[in-house]
């Protein structure tokens, strides 16, 4: 869905038990280049090259993945897009959640149940691949790390604001031109209703909530968040 020039909000929906789940990575492109915020659960590089096409966006243009923070329906497919892509993409991400993403450190949510289910779709190639790219003696993940109020000069302007609570690391982003926030999981929306971050996976609720009042400051015109139904 083109949310204004520049801007295209992807829908992966995956079936979890009885319930439908919706994730929303973004996409920010130019002429020159394309940016994927988020890559969605493991398994998700396919879906998301299939509405690239469908929304006309050329795939070799894809240069950069920004992650906005280390929870596996947002990192899970970045394996593949660093192993399938003519051009390694560069990663951008915060300190905060770093060592998550390099594999330094286990997923803060991620339980060896969950873990075994998600990856246990993929061939047996791709979860080599997910093994390996988040392994603490692999290559670094991440090439830039973002801090708050940084702008960066994707889309002719995404400005980074810490969001901290649901995860460590986690941070948003003000696209200026079109006053659009991508909010990652600091908000949800369920029932067409715009909500605060879902206490069930948010372990710091009071920083969470703390954090999302920094956008009383931006002048805010759109709201894209990445989780949508439950």
């Amino acid at each position: 869905m083109k949310i204004a020039n520049g801007i295209e909000m992807l829908s992966l929906s995956y079936q979890v038990g009885s319930h439908t789940m919706v994730i929303h990575p973004v996409v920010i492109y130019d002429d020159a280049q394309m940016v994927l915020i988020d890559t969605g659960i493991p398994g998700s590089r396919e879906l998301i090259l299939k509405q690239f096409n469908e929304a006309d966006l050329s795939p070799e243009k894809l240069n950069t993945i920004i992650l906005t923070h280390q929870d596996i329906d947002h990192i899970g497919s970045l394996p593949e897009f660093l192993g399938k892509s003519s051009n390694r993409p560069k990663v951008y991400a915060h300190k905060g959640d770093q060592p998550y993403i390099e594999g330094e450190l286990p997923l803060i949510k991620m339980s060896p149940e969950r873990r075994e289910v998600l990856l246990g779709s993929l061939s047996e190639q791709d979860r080599a691949q997910f093994e390996r790219v988040f392994s603490p003696d692999s290559e670094a993940n991440i090439d830039v790390l973002v801090q708050e109020g940084q702008t960066l000069s994707f889309g002719g302007g995404l400005t980074v604001i810490e969001t901290p609570g649901h995860t460590p690391g986690h941070f948003s982003l003000y696209h200026r031109p079109s006053q659009t926030l991508i909010a990652g999981d600091a908000m949800t929306i369920s029932e067409d209703k715009l909500n605060g971050p879902n206490p069930k996976n948010t372990p710091d609720m009071d920083t969470a909530m703390k954090s999302i009042s920094k956008f009383l400051e931006f002048p805010i015109q759109n709201v894209i968040c990445s989780m949508a139904a439950f």
